[in-house]
């Protein structure tokens, strides 16, 4: 992949304010919501009623870059941890991405970006972002985009 996305803010709005970084947050987070909405048009778009298209992933990676999309679902997996039609394996992976909790007393802004795609077909599309990650035959996200500050955690599939 090329350094032509944006990184990702990997704290929350708090924290950007006590660092004087508003604006990489706000930059960071209105892609996090594009990415959000980009994964939805890919699943309308390539899901039959019965099959989802095997590059439907792929697409939405060209688009945004490993990280940004392993954002994304990983805090979505994280915040729908209840709902048993995301697979035990895909739960695991996005608990081990670290999504800071991001809320005020108004609203939490890591809701602002989960996929609300029907559960058991957006576990389709993160078992596809996980395998095209995995084909990479990558140790880090950092051999896939250019280093980002903070963590963005283990995808190994098992």
């Amino acid at each position: 992949m090329s350094d032509e996305f944006p990184n990702v803010y990997p704290y929350s709005c708090e924290e950007a304010r006590s660092q004087n970084q508003l604006s990489l947050w706000r930059e960071s987070h209105r892609e996090n919501i594009a990415c959000k909405n980009a994964i939805e048009e890919a699943i309308r778009r390539n899901f039959d009623g019965m099959h989802l298209e095997s590059d439907c992933a792929q697409n939405v990676i060209n688009q945004y870059g490993f990280n940004r999309v392993q954002w994304v679902l990983a805090n979505t997996v994280q915040q729908k941890d209840w709902d048993g039609r995301f697979s035990r394996d895909n739960k695991a992976w996005a608990k081990s991405v670290f999504i800071p909790p991001d809320k005020n007393r108004l609203t939490d802004h890591n809701l602002e970006y989960v996929v609300e795609s029907h559960p058991a077909v957006l576990d389709g599309f993160v078992n596809q972002y996980r395998r095209a990650y995995q084909a990479q035959e990558l140790s880090g996200p950092a051999q896939c985009e250019p280093q980002q500050s903070g963590g963005m955690g283990g995808m190994k599939l098992e």
